[in-house]
């Protein structure tokens, strides 16, 4: 098992992957840079996003798409559109946070969002990590609750082109 000494040790703000690449804070030693793609067995690339070192923060990525903060301009998404090869939308979470990596758990079939997203953010969610989502009404409190179904990769990947 490796160990990582890090002075940024809260992982999940300072990498962000997928089954293929990282993303991860420039600063980062270079010990866990490599222990990242040993144990991952991923691409790993030193990056900010929108100017933002804690990409695990600011960023949520899967398979088969990217979420990152609305600050990141339209080029910063193409490049790491192509870097990651899946498409990358900026957008918040939580009524406007840009905290995406706090407020969205996302994998290539679930999606879990905190429950101040509104429904726009949950569409656009749903839209670049090709998830779909399912209302709920809770009937004892007749509020509606938003739970966000996955499609398969090669769904994805199809709608993709």
């Amino acid at each position: 098992a490796s160990v990582v000494e890090e002075r940024l040790s809260a992982l999940g703000n300072v990498v962000v992957c997928n089954d293929h690449v990282a993303l991860i804070h420039p600063d980062l030693d270079q010990e866990t840079e490599e222990i990242i793609a040993d144990i991952l067995k991923v691409e790993v690339f030193r990056r900010t996003i929108a100017k933002q070192p804690l990409v695990g923060t600011y960023s949520q990525i899967t398979n088969n798409g990217g979420l990152v903060h609305p600050k990141c301009s339209k080029e910063e998404q193409k490049e790491l559109a192509c870097l990651l090869q899946i498409q990358v939308c900026a957008g918040t979470v939580n009524r406007g946070t840009d905290t995406i990596g706090a407020g969205v758990v996302v994998n290539d079939w679930k999606g879990f969002c905190g429950i101040d997203t509104t429904v726009t953010e949950i569409n656009i969610i749903d839209r670049i990590f090709f998830l779909e989502q399912e209302l709920e009404v809770d009937e004892a409190t007749k509020k509606k609750k938003y739970r966000l179904r996955g499609r398969s990769s090669e769904t994805a990947k199809a709608h993709r082109g």
